[in-house]
C-alpha cells in the first residue's frame, strides 16, 4: 500500500516510492503500476494528481479527490506560490549556499528560465578510490527550485558538475555504476522532502513532509550522515 502522509478535505499526499510512475506513459511502456492507479484502487475513488514528479523521484505527490479542486491547487504550481523542497546526494563538495540561474529547453524546444536555490547540509569523503582520484566525495543539499521545469533540479546539477547520484541520463554513468556494484544501490538519490500550499477550500496553509525512503536512507548511513546536527531537523520554510 502507498504511504498517505495527509488526507484533508478532498485533499491527499503519499510518498511516492522511487521507481513508480505517476500514471501511465508511452514513453514508459515497461511499467506495470502507477501512483495514480494504485492510489485509487486504495482509497476506492478517483484521484487527481495536482502536480509531477519524475519516475526516479521519490517523496510527496499531491492528488484531488474531486474535479473542481483540482485546477485550484494546479493554479498555485504554476504560478510558482508552492514552496518545494527536495534533498539530493551530489557528486563532489557544494558551496554551502548557492543559486542556479540557467534556461532550460523543455520537451517542446522553448528554452524558459528557470532558478534553483540549494543549501549544503553535510559532506564526506569516502575511502573509495574513483578515476584518478583516492577519495570520493558527496555532498548533501537541500534544493528549493524557484521555477518548476521539467528535469530542472536534475539539469541544474549538472549544469554545476555536482550531477545527483543515481541519475540517467544527467549523471555521471560511472559514478552510478560505482553505487550499483560496491553498494548495490539502483536508484536515484533525489527526494521531495516537503510541499508548503494553501488549502484551496479555507485558504489555510498546509505543509506536507515525506520521510526517506529506505534506500536513501541507507545512503545517508553509508555517509555518516545519520546523526549530523543540521539534517535534524533537515526542512525549514
Amino acid at each position: 500500500m502507498l504511504s498517505i502522509l495527509y488526507q484533508y478535505s478532498d485533499i491527499v499526499a503519499i510518498n511516492k516510492p522511487h521507481g513508480l510512475l505517476v500514471h501511465r506513459s508511452r514513453i514508459a511502456r515497461d511499467a506495470q503500476e502507477f501512483a495514480l492507479q494504485l492510489l485509487r484502487d486504495q482509497l476506492g475513488q478517483p484521484v487527481y494528481p495536482a502536480h509531477r514528479i519524475d519516475r526516479k523521484t521519490g517523496g510527496v505527490l499531491l492528488f484531488a479527490l474531486n474535479q473542481d479542486l483540482l485546477p485550484k491547487l494546479q493554479a498555485q504550481f504554476m504560478e510558482n506560490s508552492v514552496n518545494k523542497q527536495y534533498l539530493a546526494i551530489v557528486r563532489g563538495y557544494t558551496d554551502t549556499l548557492g543559486e542556479i540561474n540557467y534556461a532550460l529547453e523543455n520537451d517542446r524546444g522553448k528554452v524558459q528560465d528557470a532558478f534553483t536555490q540549494y543549501q549544503t547540509l553535510a559532506q564526506t569523503e569516502l575511502d573509495v578510490p574513483f578515476g584518478k582520484h583516492t577519495t570520493s566525495r558527496y555532498s548533501l543539499v537541500l534544493v528549493k527550485p524557484q521555477t518548476g521545469r521539467y528535469h530542472q533540479i536534475r539539469k541544474h546539477f549538472k549544469h554545476i558538475f555536482h550531477p545527483i547520484v543515481g541519475d540517467r541520463p544527467h549523471g555521471c554513468n560511472k559514478q552510478n555504476r560505482l553505487f550499483k556494484e560496491r553498494w548495490q544501490m539502483d536508484i536515484m538519490l533525489l527526494h521531495a522532502a516537503s510541499l508548503s500550499f494553501a488549502h484551496p477550500t479555507n485558504n489555510e496553509k498546509v505543509r506536507v513532509e515525506a520521510p526517506l525512503q529506505p534506500e536513501f536512507q541507507r545512503m545517508i548511513d553509508l555517509m555518516g550522515w545519520t546523526n549530523h546536527q543540521k539534517i535534524q531537523p533537515l526542512l525549514s520554510s
